[in-house]
């Protein structure tokens, strides 16, 4: 089994390529047009199966259409990426939406929510007192 250091290692050549060829070489005014980011890679022990995280600055259903045609691309992609780096085999790929940074964003609306309400409320208080 690799050990972590060589994980972290594939796992970062594998973001900083795939990286490129989304923005250079994939042919999608979808990608294109929309920011996309790769977030996080899951790479297997056995450097075979690699789940890619994408963020986007687009709306939900616009990334999720984004990520369907990055699924439908990932043979290219991984050819591409074959001919890139020198791996003995080039993991098979599949491309996963983010959902992480839309719970973050979520709960900090709520917690400025709360901050607004209690902010209100001590101006409500004051004013009674007075």
């Amino acid at each position: 089994m690799p050990n972590n250091y060589r994980l972290a290692k594939v796992s970062s050549l594998l973001k900083k390529e795939i990286t490129l060829i989304l923005q250079n070489d994939l042919e999608n005014d979808l990608i294109r047009d929309h920011f996309v980011n790769i977030s996080k890679i899951d790479l297997s022990g056995d450097l075979q199966h690699c789940k890619i995280y994408i963020t986007s600055t687009a709306e939900e259903k616009v990334r999720k259409e984004i990520v369907e045609n990055l699924n439908t691309a990932k043979s290219s992609i991984r050819h591409s990426l074959g001919k890139r780096i020198d791996m003995r085999r080039v993991p098979e790929i599949i491309f996963k939406d983010d959902v992480v940074l839309d719970k973050g964003l979520s709960v900090l609306k709520l917690l400025d929510e709360l901050k607004n309400q209690n902010q209100n409320n001590n101006f409500e208080d004051k004013d009674a007192k007075s």
